[in-house]
C-alpha cells in the first residue's frame, strides 16, 4: 500500500482538489493524474462501473500519481472490502444519516482493532510480497485509509452532533443537491435556507476538528471554499470538461 498523499495533506491542513468520475475507462483517471489533480474519485453510485473495473482504474491512478478514492453505492462491508483490496485509499459513502450507519462504515474500512475488515493476499498489501509484514501493513492501512461519509439529508443534519463523535472518520463531504431536495427544494441548492444549513454544517464540522468537503464547480469557487476552511473540493469530470470546452469554444466567436 502506498502513502495516501491526500490524507497527508489534509492532516497538515492543506487543501486537496479532485474529480468525481463515472467513467469505467482507466485512461480518464490517468489523464486526471497527469493533469495535476490531487485525487480521482471513482463513482460507484451513479455509474455502471463494476468492482472488476476498479482495479484497472486504480492502476492508472498509481501510474499517474493521483490518489484513488471511491464513492460506493451502499454501506455493504463486502463491497467496500473489494474496493479497498484493489488499492482504493478512501471511501466516500452517500446517504449516511445515523450513528449506526456511520459506525458500520468505519467497521468496514478499518482492520482490527479499529474495525472488522477482513484480511486477504491482495493488491492493497502487495500480496505480502513487499517490505511490510501483515501486522505492519494492517497498522499502516488503518492510518492511511480515508473515511468520508456524506451529508445529504435533513436527517444527517439533525443527527450531526452525534455523527461528529464517531471515532475513525476523517471528515464529511456535503452533497448540496441531494441536501436541497431533502429540504424540499427540488430545483437545486441555490436557496437561502439551504445555504444557511450548509454554512452551519461547515462550522460544526470544523469546530470538531474534522475535514469538510463539498462540490466546487470552478477554481474561483474552490478558492472561496478553501478560504472558509473547506479543504476537500471536488468537481465532476463532466463538469470540468464542460467548463474547459466552453472556454475553448470562445475562440470561435459568435456565428451570428
Amino acid at each position: 500500500m502506498k502513502q495516501n498523499i491526500v490524507k497527508t495533506r489534509l492532516k497538515n491542513n492543506l487543501p486537496v482538489l479532485g474529480v468525481l468520475a463515472n467513467s469505467s475507462d482507466p485512461t480518464i483517471a490517468e489523464l486526471c493524474g497527469f493533469s495535476g489533480l490531487d485525487f480521482y474519485m471513482i463513482d460507484g453510485e451513479h455509474s455502471p462501473v463494476t468492482t472488476a473495473q476498479v482495479q484497472d482504474i486504480v492502476r492508472a491512478c498509481e501510474v499517474s500519481g493521483i490518489t484513488p478514492l471511491a464513492r460506493v453505492r451502499s454501506n455493504d462491508p463486502k463491497l467496500i472490502l473489494q474496493y479497498l483490496d484493489v488499492g482504493v485509499m478512501g471511501i466516500m459513502l452517500p446517504g449516511v444519516g445515523t450513528v449506526m450507519e456511520l459506525e458500520a462504515l468505519v467497521q468496514a474500512v478499518k482492520y482490527p482493532p479499529l474495525g472488522m475488515r477482513g484480511f486477504g493476499f491482495v493488491r492493497a498489501c502487495d500480496y505480502l510480497q513487499g517490505t511490510m509484514n501483515q501486522g505492519e501493513y494492517v497498522t499502516f492501512s488503518n492510518e492511511q485509509t480515508l473515511v468520508l461519509p456524506m451529508i445529504e439529508s435533513r436527517e444527517a443534519i439533525d443527527n450531526l452532533d452525534d455523527l461528529l463523535t464517531v471515532e475513525g472518520i476523517d471528515g464529511f463531504v456535503i452533497g448540496p443537491r441531494d441536501l436541497a431536495m431533502s429540504m424540499g427544494y427540488y430545483d437545486g441548492p441555490g436557496h437561502d435556507e439551504v445555504k444557511r444549513a450548509i454554512a452551519g454544517v461547515v462550522e460544526k464540522i470544523r469546530k470538531a476538528g474534522l475535514v469538510v468537503g463539498t462540490v466546487a464547480t470552478s477554481g474561483d469557487q474552490a478558492k472561496a471554499l478553501i478560504d472558509r476552511g473547506v479543504l476537500f473540493c471536488l468537481n465532476t469530470f463532466a463538469g470540468l470538461l464542460k467548463s474547459a470546452a466552453g472556454d475553448f469554444m470562445k475562440g470561435r466567436g459568435n456565428d451570428e
